[in-house]
């Protein structure tokens, strides 16, 4: 267990990156000559020895190491202006009720939106980003209203569109939420394809969206861990559920196939296995925790936001492949009906959020039902314990 640490007063407006700072400040000391802060330097991995079986040269270093801290300083510079983006969402407005779905294209730039790149009711386009990033909104859509029964991320249509932003940055090695839209980069072509590669990641930003319409958890801490789960839960199941999985079959990854083949791991992060993601000469040994024995307590990444929500997502994955079968349909079901009551304070701790999807169990499936059995060990298992914050305060 690491020294608490003192955290700043959560960003009411933050954008929430879909790669984590830890990883890119990893890519960016990758040739030893950049340091990372003190609060992170126990989760970046060292640079490689000089001639390291299977490592990068000194020249991929230098370049993976460049455009990493480019993205880095754009994320932090991000986080503190938001006048550079000027979304415009009433072009997505259509009187029917119908999904109406917009991509720009950024040219490189760092302004949002663009210039139009493929809208609703045109075919497929030459920009495999602008299909992939339009059939993923539409995708988004199709599960929020076949599954949740939710009309768009507001419940109300979002006013009746979805926006998206393909090719932001130089060799911009991320991909954000921005408050009414998703924002794709290119990757740097070293460590990451497009941003579009994912649909998991697709899913992932618009599930910002969606909490920032129902349950806006504050972005620090274990609210914020919270924050970052809910999102990676449903980009999971947008993915099986567009691919038909069972909660068996399915990788349980995000960021599946966002990493080109010069890198050793699987995905971003791993909700079967949180720890296991990737494990690689420049990106090091993925550091997520599985359980509470392993939280970690920093200053950093608004609390360790994206460590720590590794510890619901292994929940939601016990929960759901112990219920077996369609992880969207019983599992899913209950988690996202926490989200939209609206119920949960905004700075919900996991103890707290637990206690919600049990209360949640028993109205759905009776107390005692294999549901909330089920539910309780996945709980007891990362050693999350159930309980009523507002009562322990009083």
């Amino acid at each position: 267990m690491h020294k608490a640490a003192q955290l700043p007063d959560p960003d009411p407006h933050p954008r929430h990156h879909a790669v984590p700072p830890y990883l890119l400040m990893s890519m960016a000391a990758c040739d030893g000559a950049w340091d990372a802060s003190e609060g992170m330097r126990e989760f970046i991995a060292p640079p490689p020895e000089p001639g390291e079986a299977e490592g990068p040269g000194a020249e991929t270093r230098a370049r993976i190491a460049t455009r990493a801290r480019r993205t880095l300083l754009l994320d932090q510079a991000l986080l503190h202006d938001r006048a550079t983006t000027a979304t415009d969402l009433d072009r997505l407005i259509e009187p029917s009720g119908r999904l109406i779905r917009a991509i720009c294209d950024a040219q490189g730039a760092e302004t949002t939106p663009g210039t139009d790149a493929r809208t609703e009711g045109l075919g497929p386009v030459a920009d495999e980003d602008a299909n992939r990033a339009f059939d993923g909104l539409g995708a988004v859509h199709a599960f929020l209203v076949e599954m949740l029964k939710l009309n768009s991320l507001d419940g109300a249509g979002l006013g009746l569109g979805l926006g998206g932003t393909v090719h932001y940055g130089l060799h911009y090695a991320n991909a954000f939420w921005d408050g009414t839209q998703m924002v794709m980069g290119d990757g740097d072509g070293e460590i990451f394809e497009s941003l579009t590669s994912s649909l998991s990641v697709i899913a992932h930003e618009l599930g910002h969206g969606l909490l920032q319409h129902t349950t806006n958890l504050a972005y620090r801490g274990q609210s914020g861990a919270l924050n970052e789960s809910i999102a990676d839960v449903l980009g999971a199941l947008v993915e099986q559920f567009t691919a038909g999985q069972d909660a068996a079959s399915a990788s349980w990854l995000i960021g599946e196939g966002l990493f080109t083949d010069k890198v050793r791991g699987l995905g971003l992060r791993s909700m079967a296995a949180p720890g296991t993601a990737y494990d690689d000469p420049v990106l090091g040994r993925d550091p997520q925790p599985a359980t509470m024995s392993g939280y970690v307590e920093t200053a950093e990444d608004h609390g360790g936001v994206h460590l720590n929500s590794g510890i619901p997502n292994h929940a939601f994955y016990l929960f759901a492949t112990a219920l077996g079968g369609k992880a969207w349909e019983t599992a899913g079901s209950l988690w996202f009906n926490v989200v939209a009551m609206r119920a949960l304070p905004e700075d919900a701790d996991f103890g707290t959020f637990a206690e919600q999807t049990l209360l949640q169990a028993r109205r759905d499936h009776g107390a005692g039902s294999k549901v909330e059995l089920a539910l309780a060990d996945a709980w007891d298992t990362v050693g999350v314990v159930p309980r009523v914050k507002d009562a322990e305060q009083g």
